[in-house]
């Protein structure tokens, strides 16, 4: 008889073979790899993350934290967006490329679970950033028509 045990896994973790902290990293590293390198968003990011390995590793942690509920990750990640001079177009570009990404990556089904997480972020960043000028905005890509 064989024994092959899986690591156990947070009872609300997204309980799916195809996430793990793996694949994970290897989305991160493969969004933000192509990040650097788009006309509308690469600058931002470039001019302002100075240890990418480090910046990296924050965002695989976050990842991992709200889809296996790790706990890994602590930080507050919308603090350091405010201080950058953000669009709309921004955002839509980093989803552009973020769902690219995760289709190419997974299958179907989980590419959507990434996908419908990201745009929520998308949403809560763009609103947080026009409140802090004195602006409301609706959501725009976690909503359907």
């Amino acid at each position: 008889m064989s024994t092959t045990t899986t690591p156990s896994r947070h009872p609300l973790a997204v309980q799916h073979p195809e996430i793990d902290e793996n694949s994970i990293r290897l989305l991160v590293e493969t969004f933000y790899g192509r990040a650097r390198q788009d006309a509308l968003i690469g600058p931002i990011f470039n001019a302002t993350v100075q240890d990418w390995d480090e910046h990296i590793g924050k965002i695989a942690d976050f990842w991992s934290s709200m889809l296996l509920k790790t706990g890994r990750y602590n930080g507050a990640p919308m603090r350091p967006h405010l201080l950058l001079s953000l669009q709309g177009a921004h955002f839509d570009r980093w989803l552009q490329l973020f769902e690219a990404t995760v289709r190419e990556l997974f299958s179907p089904e989980v590419a959507e679970l990434f996908i419908i997480r990201a745009r929520r972020i998308a949403d809560s960043f763009e609103m947080g950033i026009a409140t802090t000028r004195g602006e409301i905005v609706r959501p725009r890509h976690a909503v359907s028509g």
